[in-house]
């Protein structure tokens, strides 16, 4: 399909450039036998054999694209067939000179050299057997030219064609590689979002959940009250990281409310919060000089221990938490451990997006049952530049 890839200024394609480049080359050659026969005045010579190879060379040009070896094959005969053979002369030769570029636009090459080097020998043949000259020498160079000629263009298209189709190809490539990284970006974006929806809201809403219940079913009124302040608080709290969170969903051009960032800087609110759900003692205990580390490793950790002391309040049935912080030179290690006798946990989401969190820093992370029981949350953070490098 040479004529409807190659970008040309050519306007038709398909089936209609069949039609207009058969019906031209078709009209050519019929056009210049009739002249022809017009001016040598002699009728009876232009004979049946004549016509017929007219009509197989010029059909077999509407087959080119789908067929252009057998095709450069026919016409190819049906001219060594006509010359010979026939008077008065034709341009049959068009039917052949079309047929070789077609097999040399197609990716033919050899072949198209192939008959063009024959079908020079053959006439150079025949012209050394006849007395008589029927081709003289600039007629047989400027044959040789043309073939060559129409050759070398079909093969330039070939190469032409070829380029452009890997570039097309690289083109695509290339944007089928950036909208797969935008759906991976995109999902990422989804699952941070998630994870912090999931730690933010879990936490207070499951204080709020505990408050509410021991409101509702609490007999004396001053506990009531002061449920009623840790349910406002946490309210509050929830009402503020859901803000935090949305922010990042908002255009570049609003403002996003401000806000603290969660980090282990604000250590004592979380464990204040937790406390307040009631029933909960935490202890914090932090070994090692405190200081700043990576933004993403600090609320990361902040995040793992407020989603172990949401399940510690909810499955725990604990009366006592701790919560470790050790600050080495390469790394920062949470523990979570409680006294609680809840038993076997199944992993859901909270443990598993705490897992996730640690795992896209290059960290380690741990979940099991105390040695004294309870429950034991561990996270190791690395907080060198190379290694958060690597993990991100």
């Amino acid at each position: 399909m040479a004529e409807s890839r190659s970008g040309s200024a050519w306007p038709l394609r398909g089936r209609a450039a069949d039609i207009a480049v058969t019906a031209g080359v078709a009209l050519c050659v019929v056009g210049g036998k009739v002249l022809g026969i017009i001016l040598s005045k002699d009728v009876v010579s232009a004979g049946f054999l004549g016509w017929v190879m007219i009509v197989i060379a010029c059909t077999a040009v509407w087959f080119r694209r789908r067929h252009p070896v057998a095709v450069v094959l026919v016409t190819f005969l049906t001219c060594a067939v006509y010359y010979p053979f026939t008077e008065p002369g034709s341009p049959i030769l068009l039917t052949f000179v079309v047929a070789l570029y077609t097999a040399a636009a197609e990716g033919h090459l050899a072949v198209a050299v192939i008959v063009a080097v024959v079908t020079v020998i053959a006439v150079g043949y025949g012209e050394l057997r006849t007395s008589v000259r029927h081709v003289d020498d600039i007629a047989l160079f400027m044959m040789v030219g043309w073939l060559v000629a129409v050759i070398a263009v079909g093969g330039v298209k070939r190469n032409r064609q070829a380029f452009l189709e890997a570039t097309e190809q690289r083109a695509v490539e290339a944007e089928r590689g950036k909208e797969e990284e935008a759906r991976r970006r995109a999902g990422e974006e989804r699952l941070r979002i998630a994870r912090e929806l999931h730690d933010a809201l879990g936490h207070n809403l499951s204080m709020i959940h505990v408050q509410a219940s021991a409101a509702l079913h609490g007999g004396d009124p001053a506990q009531s009250r002061e449920a009623l302040k840790v349910i406002k608080q946490a309210s509050k709290e929830a009402l503020r990281e859901l803000r935090t969170t949305l922010g990042v969903l908002r255009q570049v051009d609003e403002q996003a409310p401000t806000a603290p960032v969660p980090s282990l800087a604000r250590l004592r609110d979380l464990v204040e919060r937790a406390e307040a759900s009631g029933g909960l003692e935490v202890r914090t205990e932090v070994v090692g000089a405190e200081r700043p580390v990576p933004q993403q490793v600090d609320l990361a950790a902040y995040r793992i221990v407020q989603e172990a002391l949401t399940n510690v309040t909810r499955h725990a049935k604990a009366s006592t938490a701790t919560v470790r912080v050790h600050y080495d030179d390469d790394v920062v290690r949470v523990e979570i451990e409680d006294d609680g006798t809840g038993g076997p946990v199944t992993p859901g989401n909270g443990i598993h997006g705490m897992e996730e969190r640690v795992r896209l820093l290059g960290g380690e992370f741990g979940a099991r049952q105390g040695t004294d029981g309870g429950f034991l949350v561990t996270a190791t953070l690395p907080v060198t530049d190379t290694v958060l490098g690597e993990s991100t």
